[in-house]
């Protein structure tokens, strides 16, 4: 599956527990599809005391999210986007929404 989606971008889940929610992105995870969104999709995972985490206990933790399931959110709708990419004459690409609003610079020009 093609990675469309980059660390720092905003964006939609459109299936799951969280549906509609927004987020950024944490971490990309392209061997499994997935990435992690902040805020979203928190499990409890049980910790021993160490000297990072004295008392131990309970901590949240944001588990991945399957790729397929989140769109890159498009500023000037603020809804999720699906996305092409476009190449220019001076040898720069970029991410383009399917209205034409422009989403990102995948290569700079030289």
């Amino acid at each position: 599956m093609a990675v469309h989606i980059k660390k720092g971008d905003t964006v939609q889940i459109i299936a799951g527990d969280h549906k509609g929610a927004t987020g950024r992105v944490l971490r990309v995870i392209p061997e499994k599809n997935k990435v992690v969104v902040q805020g979203h999709n928190i499990a409890k995972k049980h910790v021993r005391p160490s000297r990072k985490n004295p008392q131990g206990g309970r901590i949240n933790v944001e588990q991945p999210i399957h790729m397929s399931n989140v769109l890159p959110l498009n500023t000037k709708t603020s809804k999720g986007s699906r996305i092409r990419y476009r190449q220019f004459e001076d040898g720069s690409k970029k991410r383009i929404a399917t209205d034409g609003t422009e989403i990102g610079v995948v290569r700079r020009a030289k």
